[in-house]
This record gives C-alpha cells, sequence and structure tokens, in this order.
C-alpha cells in the first residue's frame, strides 16, 4: 500500500507592507538636517513649545546634579521617561506635514495615546540599559580610580588626573559601549511606532539593522547629533530651545530615509499616474 507524503509547508506571507532598508550614503545625514529645518521654520510656534520643554529638562537636571547629585540617575532616568513622548510630538508635526495634513499643538501632544504600550516597553527598555550602565558606571570607578572618589565641585580635575587614565579609558569603552547600544535601538524605533503603530521589539530590530547595514553613516549621524547638542548646552543650554525641536525633525527624516516601505512606493506610483492622467 502505498503512502502518500504530506504536502509540504510552507510560511504564510507576512502581515501588512513589506520593508526594505536603504543603503545611505554620507550626505544623507545634511539631508534630514536641511529637511528638519525646513520642518521647523514652517511651524516655529510649535518648535518653541518643544524647545523650551527640553531647555527646562536640561535646566532642572544640571541644578539636581549641582545641588543633589545622588539623585542625578533619577531624575536622568525621568527625563528619558519623558523625553520619547516629547520626540514623538516633533515626528508627528513632520509626518502630518510629510502628509499634507495641516500640523498643530494639540494633535502633537496626544499623538502617543493610542501607541502608548509599544513606547512604554522600548522606554522601560532603555531605562533598564541607563541602570545598568549606571552600575557599570560604578563598578568602574571603585576598580580603576587611584585617587580616591571626588566630590562634585572637583570631579573634572580628578577623573583628568595623570594617575587616573587608565580609569578614563576604561569609562570611555564602557560608556560608548553603552551609549552606541541605546542609540543604536532608539535612532529610528520611536519614529517607526508612530508611523506603523509597530511593537516596540519589531521596532528596535529595525533600528538596529539600519545602524549594522549603513555604519559609517549613522555613525555619523550619532556624532553630528552629538556635536550640536554639545554647542547647544553653552551658554546655560539656551541653545536647546532651537537645536532640541531641530533634531527632532531631522530623525523624524532620518527614519523615513532609512526604512523604506513597499506601500510608499506604491502611493507614489499612485500619484504619479493622477498626475499623468489629469
Amino acid at each position: 500500500m502505498e503512502t502518500t507524503s504530506p504536502a509540504p509547508y510552507f510560511l504564510p506571507p507576512p502581515e501588512g507592507p513589506r520593508k526594505a532598508i536603504a543603503q545611505l550614503d554620507a550626505a544623507a545625514p545634511w539631508r534630514w538636517l536641511a529637511r528638519g529645518w525646513q520642518d521647523l521654520r514652517a511651524h516655529a510656534g510649535i518648535g518653541l513649545f518643544y524647545g523650551v520643554s527640553f531647555w527646562l529638562m536640561a535646566v532642572v537636571l544640571a541644578l539636581v546634579f549641582r545641588n543633589k547629585p545622588e539623585y542625578a540617575i533619577s531624575i536622568a532616568s525621568g527625563c528619558l521617561l519623558i523625553g520619547p513622548f516629547l520626540a514623538m510630538g516633533l515626528y508627528e508635526v513632520s509626518r502630518r506635514r510629510e502628509s499634507g495634513l495641516r500640523p498643530d499643538l494639540a494633535s502633537s501632544l496626544t499623538c502617543w495615546d493610542v501607541r502608548l504600550r509599544s513606547v512604554g516597553l522600548l522606554v522601560l527598555v532603555l531605562i533598564v540599559l541607563e541602570l545598568v550602565w549606571g552600575r557599570a558606571s560604578l563598578v568602574v570607578f571603585a576598580v580603576f580610580f587611584n585617587t580616591g572618589m571626588p566630590s562634585t565641585s572637583g570631579v573634572i580635575e580628578a577623573v583628568f588626573n595623570p594617575q587616573n587614565w587608565e580609569f578614563v579609558a576604561v569609562y570611555l569603552a564602557v560608556g560608548g559601549f553603552f551609549a552606541g547600544l541605546v542609540y543604536a535601538i532608539a535612532v529610528v524605533s520611536i519614529p517607526m511606532i508612530l508611523d506603523r503603530d509597530t511593537d516596540a521589539i519589531s521596532a528596535a530590530i529595525t533600528s538596529l539593522q539600519v545602524v549594522f547595514t549603513n555604519v559609517g553613516v549613522m555613525l555619523l549621524w550619532g556624532a553630528t547629533i552629538t556635536v550640536l547638542v554639545m554647542l547647544a548646552l553653552l551658554p546655560w543650554g539656551l541653545g536647546l530651545v532651537l537645536v532640541g525641536p531641530w533634531l527632532g525633525h531631522a530623525s523624524w527624516h532620518a527614519y523615513r530615509g532609512s526604512v523604506l516601505w513597499q506601500d510608499d512606493d506604491e502611493a507614489e506610483a499612485d500619484r504619479g499616474e493622477q498626475v499623468s492622467t489629469d
């Protein structure tokens, strides 16, 4: 008696539009900044609101570090919790402007409400990474710092004491690892959640794919963000009023330029056919 072998099993096609990771060139960060600047100029009032919010966060963090440094990590965690929700408001302004809709402050403040679960999980992961980063920094201090734990007022002089060169090297290596990991996870994940209402894990994996596919360009983008933020902190952090919303809008365009969706291409083709028909 012959037996019939079962039919081979094929995985069902994935739900939703397919995505691809773009191959970026070295000029991409400057295009993102230029488009972000256009968004900021077009809606300067909304940008001012978010810029002042970023500046107030920096002021609070600086005051706490100066007067109660033991609470600095807790305040930094709070800023890390609030920051992504503020950034989503800027992404929403850029998203609506790109879609031909009129942005307004109210919609930017509430754009996260239906995506709270995904954004909350991603932010929780970032906070855990920050806490682990803080613990690792304390271990580096305890093992490699040779001149005694510094006071808040003398921390810069103590850290750059020649006797502590091993500490500086290890601290920068550990800090660079955690900073790079946080950056790789977050660089396009939050705008992707806003755009596609996807889950946090898929968004984080996509963000990592973008970084590892375009290592050089994404390192350049991260360095550009770092330099602009450092410059914005002088004097008294007032530059954040401008740089904060500018980078927020530019980060949306970084996502749109890095992650390509099939249905976006189809929509562009449809618009092209309509124009030719008209």
